[in-house]
């Protein structure tokens, strides 16, 4: 399984980055919802990696325990 990070900035001006890596898809904004909300809920700017525009794949072991429901 691949690592996901999460990187939060606090820039000296109080301005809040927040940066994710190691997700595929758009589920990184589902992962960033609630920490945004949190912050005040008003983004200025995003900016997509590339790994926005790829497909995630789910892990194999998932797969089998969803079979088994």
């Amino acid at each position: 399984m691949d690592v996901q990070e999460i990187e939060v900035i606090i820039e000296k001006d109080g301005t809040v980055r927040v940066e994710v890596r190691g997700v595929k898809g758009k589920s990184c904004l589902d992962l960033t919802q609630g920490l945004e909300e949190a912050l005040g809920g008003i983004v200025l700017d995003r900016e997509m990696r590339p790994e926005f525009l790829e497909n995630p794949v789910e892990d194999q072991n998932q797969l089998w325990i969803k079979g088994i429901e």
